[in-house]
């Protein structure tokens, strides 16, 4: 189900984006409403990639032995 919503925006933002909207042969709501769920899209892909990362974390049974790093060692030159 779809929802109107208003929004307000600058008049010469406003311009620019119909312009825009014109030059892609779509509309601004089109624009707006495809802005909207790709950043949705993102936000949802890198929750699930945090998730899986500290799933991983807390799975694995890796251990990184006794070495122990300082910071000559890691910046030797």
């Amino acid at each position: 189900m779809t929802k109107n919503i208003t929004l307000s925006v600058d008049e010469s933002v406003l311009r620019k984006v119909k312009v825009l909207a014109a030059e892609r042969r779509t509309s601004v709501n089109a624009l707006v409403r495809d802005y909207l769920s790709s950043l949705v899209a993102k936000e949802t892909a890198e929750d699930e990639a945090r998730e899986a990362l500290l799933k991983l974390i807390r799975e694995t049974d890796a251990d990184m032995g006794q070495q122990k790093w300082n910071r000559e060692a890691l910046y030797d030159r």
